[in-house]
């Protein structure tokens, strides 16, 4: 099996050789750049497998990198911030990651998530199309509410006729949401299923990407009921 490759931006000279040496002990492939154009300059070169990004990066910040390659790729995206309230945690979801991890941060926690990752994009260990995963195939694999398609075979989702461009990661929660229209789903729920969280994650996560999915299937399309979750109109 190929090893996954990681493209990691951190400024830290420390955090940056020591973090690529335990990610390389665990047997991923590293390429570890010191700012934001050469993160990008990498990763249009090498095309990794996952990128992790630090917020704080010279030259081109880590929001504005994790931007830059999501303008050009679905590849997934992990945040690297200082403090766990900063607005830049939301800014880097809004931008386009797909998580985010905490500084300092435990070795066994970064590979943890990077895997839980992976898992959910189809490497190592998992596609959405495995059985017991949303998305199944069956005989309703085209499911429809109003205006919105959801081709659960093919992973395309068209509204209006038109073909709507997902993230991996939503398309994973709008299946989850699909598979149980009018239902309510936690965001401890959707943590669990869509983000592999075995722990306590940060709602803000769900959040984000309910909104990120609202601006591209219509913004009434998922209900959000108060103190309880989000549900897809049925």
């Amino acid at each position: 099996m190929a090893e996954t490759h990681v493209l990691f931006v951190e400024d830290d000279d420390v955090i940056r050789e020591a973090t690529q040496l335990a990610l390389e002990r665990d047997g991923f492939m590293v390429t570890a750049m010191p700012d934001g154009l050469s993160g990008l300059e990498a990763f249009r070169a090498d095309r990794p497998d996952i990128a992790l990004l630090d917020v704080m990066l010279p030259g081109l910040d880590g929001v504005s990198l994790c931007r830059r390659i999501r303008d050009e790729s679905t590849v997934p995206v992990i945040m690297l911030s200082a403090r766990a309230d900063s607005i830049d945690v939301v800014l880097g979801l809004e931008a386009g990651a797909d998580d985010y991890v905490t500084k300092p941060f435990d070795g066994a926690v970064l590979v943890a998530r990077i895997r839980a990752v992976l898992r959910r994009f189809g490497h190592a260990g998992g596609s959405p199309g495995d059985p017991g995963e949303p998305g199944q195939a069956g005989e309703d694999a085209v499911l429809t509410f109003g205006d919105l398609e959801i081709d659960t075979e093919g992973m395309e989702v068209r509204r209006a006729g038109e073909p709507v461009a997902l993230t991996p990661t939503e398309m994973r929660l709008l299946l989850e949401f699909s598979s149980a229209p009018g239902t309510v789903l936690s965001r401890d729920k959707l943590l669990e299923r869509v983000w592999d969280y075995g722990w306590g994650g940060d709602t803000r996560v769900v959040d984000v990407h309910v909104q990120r999915l609202r601006t591209k299937i219509g913004q009434d399309r998922i209900e959000t009921v108060r103190g309880f979750g989000y549900k897809l109109k049925a």
